[in-house]
């Protein structure tokens, strides 16, 4: 496949995996990775210096299930949703079966009431690997550039 192609490939995952988020199809969107995934959303700065601690850290598609399924049943938080903006990826690499991409993005976060403030920005660093004809990400590292957090991020980005 040459770098353009790939690059739509890759552009169409990251748009299919936004509209989930941001349409509220939580439930599905564990299907976007590998069984033995990781997904970590951390700072640039953690990042940078090589820390893996993250705010939001799993290691395979069943502990995003649970993570969904808490949101859904435990977690109380104040109602909202989001809407993403994805840039177009860089494609850093490419091996026979994987590819790693980076691809910028901002986040708004719409409250309750209509209030609608951005919420983060940042990139995603993602190892993409071929799951027959579809690109499932075997890891996608969610890089922040502030190191606040707001005490909202249940939902994932």
């Amino acid at each position: 496949m040459n770098e353009l192609e790939l690059t739509w490939k890759v552009g169409a995952l990251n748009a299919a995996y936004v509209r989930t988020i941001d349409n509220d199809e939580l439930e599905s969107w564990p299907n976007y990775f590998t069984a033995d995934c990781l997904y970590n959303i951390t700072s640039s700065a953690n990042h940078r210096a090589n820390l893996p601690a993250g705010i939001f850290y799993a290691d395979s598609r069943g502990m995003l299930v649970d993570r969904i399924s808490a949101l859904r049943e435990a977690n109380i938080f104040e109602s909202h949703r989001y809407r993403h903006i994805v840039g177009m990826p860089a494609i850093l690499g490419q091996q026979r079966d994987e590819v790693r991409a980076e691809t910028p993005f901002v986040t708004y976060r719409i409250m309750r009431d209509g209030r609608t403030d951005p919420f983060v920005t940042g990139c995603y660093l993602d190892r993409i690997v071929f799951d027959g004809p579809n690109l499932k990400f075997a890891e996608r590292i969610v890089v922040c550039d502030s190191s606040t957090f707001d005490t909202l991020l249940v939902i994932p980005l």
